[in-house]
């Protein structure tokens, strides 16, 4: 009996890693292809799931600390607060892609965001955005110009994924956060299973 106790632990642990592994393929079975992805976190670099966001309406914008639209993140801050109960969700990307407007340390664009805007929604490290520019853009971007055949032209273009992760609609910088148009948007996905 004593020589099958080596194999009987090991077939314990192996059911364990079974079970946790069937466990982990069925949270991430409810995460659309889109969102299946971990970015860094702006403040602290720590790695985050967007799968966590899976069910929401979710914003994707690229944003920049020196730019004229700048301040649409007074508009996105207000959007997200108004709406976040009810499963809305401003994902922030900053990027020096158009006109080196966001030089700064993913610290410094942190600081500029919270201390200007008092902006709360999720933002994301510095990243490329615009697939004109070449290779390394992030791959969140180029699928979102894959399914919508736009793609970022300035600083503060949006994106709407609906709650199915896999619907979504693009707005150019120059639609505000606060435009009728946009809002509409977010009210009809909102109100949509």
């Amino acid at each position: 009996m004593n020589a099958c106790l080596p194999f009987l632990s090991l077939v314990r642990r192996s059911v364990l890693l079974l079970g946790l592994l069937a466990c982990a393929s069925s949270v991430r079975a409810g995460c659309p292809a889109l969102l299946d992805r971990e970015m860094l976190r702006l403040q602290d670099e720590k790695p985050q799931s967007l799968c966590q966001y899976a069910g929401k309406v979710v914003v994707v914008v690229n944003t920049a600390s020196f730019c004229g639209f700048t301040p649409q993140y007074k508009g996105l801050e207000a959007l997200y607060a108004r709406y976040r109960d009810r499963g809305l969700v401003v994902l922030g990307f900053p990027s020096n892609d158009f006109g080196s407007q966001e030089p700064g340390s993913n610290r410094e664009i942190a600081n500029f965001c919270e201390g200007t805007f008092g902006v709360k929604f999720p933002m994301f490290t510095k990243t490329r955005v615009a697939s004109r520019g070449g290779p390394g853009v992030n791959p969140l971007f180029v699928d979102l110009e894959r399914i919508t055949g736009s793609s970022p032209g300035w600083n503060f273009h949006k994106y709407v994924i609906a709650r199915d992760g896999a619907t979504v609609e693009s707005f150019s910088s120059f639609t505000g956060p606060d435009s009728s148009s946009f809002v509409k948007t977010i009210e009809k996905l909102l109100a949509a299973p």
